[in-house]
This record gives C-alpha cells, structure tokens and sequence, in this order.
C-alpha cells in the first residue's frame, strides 16, 4: 500500500484538494445555490423553464 501511494502523489494531492474545495463551498453554503441553478437548468432542458 505504501509503494501505491508513493507511486500516485499527484493523485493524492488532487484528491486532498479536492476535498478541502468541497468543504469550503459547503462550509460557505453554496451547496444550495448549486441545487438550485441545476434544477433551473434541468428545467429549461426538458421546456419547463
């Protein structure tokens, strides 16, 4: 397990940071912002909008 991560630093790396952009963006509530834009493009897609 050891050589596989030596192996995927940048893996790791990208996988940390992305974690932290995840819990930034909830942490600063934008999760319900996102919500609701993609079910207004959701709705425009299908004629509703």
């Amino acid at each position: 397990m050891k050589d596989f991560w030596k192996r995927n630093k940048i893996a790791l790396i990208l996988l940390v940071c992305a974690i932290a952009l995840v819990a930034v963006g909830l942490y600063k509530g934008q999760a319900a912002n996102v919500l609701s834009k993609a079910a207004r493009i959701c709705m425009e897609c299908v004629g509703l909008g």
